[in-house]
C-alpha cells in the first residue's frame, strides 16, 4: 500500500532445459504466480532478462509477447477457463481461430488434440456436459492444439479428486515423453513427485532446486485399486 515497494521476485536466476517436466512449489505470495507469469509471457520483469527459446523477449510489445505466447505456449489453468456456450471441439479450435487457420485445419487439428486426450467422442459436448476431469482433458488439447514446444499448467489438478488428478498427469507425463518441456505450478507434494526437478519459492526467493527420480508413471498409479498401498491424496 502507498510507497511500499514489493518484490514479487528477487534475484531468479535458473535455466530450464527442453523437454523436462518441472514443479514450481510454494506457499501463497510466495512468487510462484509472478514466476508463471513471466515464463508464460503474460508479464515481464521489470530488471533482467528472460530467453526464450534463445530469444530475450523481456523487452517485447505487447503484441509481440502475445506472437510468443501463441506460437511457443500452450497454457492449462486450474478453472479450466472454456467457453460455456461452446463445443469441446470449438473451445479446442479457439486458438487456431487466432492465428487466421482456415476452418479444416482448424477441425482436423483440433479433432487430432481431443482424440490425443481421450476426448473425440465428446466433441460435440459443451462444458457443463462433462465432469471435472473431461473439462480439464479439453483444456490441456486446447493447449496442445497449436504444438507449442511448452506447457504451462498452472494447478491442473487443483479441482480434481485424486483418480481423475492421475488421469491428468498421465497426459501430462505423456507429453515429456514426446519432447514438451512441461512446467507445473502445484502446492501438492504427491502431484510434483511426479516431476523430475522441483523448484520452491519463498518470498520472491528459489530456496530449493532439486532434481529428482520422478515416481512411476501416473498411469501406474492410476491402475492401482483403492487402497493398495501408498496413501489416499487429500482432496
Amino acid at each position: 500500500m502507498g510507497d511500499n515497494l514489493v518484490h514479487a521476485l528477487r534475484g531468479v536466476d535458473l535455466t530450464i532445459e527442453h523437454g523436462s517436466s518441472i514443479a514450481i512449489m510454494g506457499t501463497s505470495g510466495s512468487g510462484k504466480s509472478t514466476m508463471m507469469n513471466i515464463m508464460g509471457c503474460l508479464d515481464q520483469p521489470t530488471k533482467g532478462n528472460y530467453l526464450l527459446n534463445g530469444r530475450d523477449v523481456a523487452r517485447l510489445s505487447r503484441a509481440q509477447l502475445a506472437e510468443v505466447r501463441g506460437r511457443m505456449i500452450g497454457f492449462v489453468f486450474q478453472s479450466f477457463n472454456l467457453l460455456s456456450r461452446t463445443s469441446a471441439l470449438e473451445n479446442v479450435e479457439m486458438p487456431l481461430m487466432y492465428q487466421g487457420l482456415p476452418a479444416a485445419v482448424r477441425h482436423r487439428r483440433a479433432m487430432e488434440a481431443l482424440r490425443k486426450v481421450g476426448l473425440a467422442d465428446r466433441e460435440d459436448h459443451h462444458p457443463n456436459q462433462l465432469s471435472g476431469g473431461q473439462q480439464q482433458r479439453v483444456a490441456i488439447a486446447r493447449a496442445l492444439v497449436t504444438d507449442a514446444p511448452v506447457i504451462m499448467a498452472d494447478e491442473p489438478t487443483g479441482n480434481l479428486d485424486t483418480t481423475t488428478s492421475y488421469e491428468v498427469m498421465t497426459i501430462l507425463q505423456g507429453l515429456v515423453k514426446e519432447g514438451k518441456t512441461v512446467i507445473l505450478v502445484t502446492h501438492e507434494q504427491d502431484i510434483a513427485a511426479y516431476a523430475k526437478r522441483v523448484i520452491t519459492l519463498r518470498d520472491g526467493v528459489i530456496v530449493s532446486d532439486k532434481a529428482q527420480e520422478p515416481l512411476d508413471a501416473a498411469a501406474a498409479a492410476l491402475a492401482k485399486p483403492p487402497g493398495a498401498g501408498g496413501e489416499e491424496r487429500a482432496p
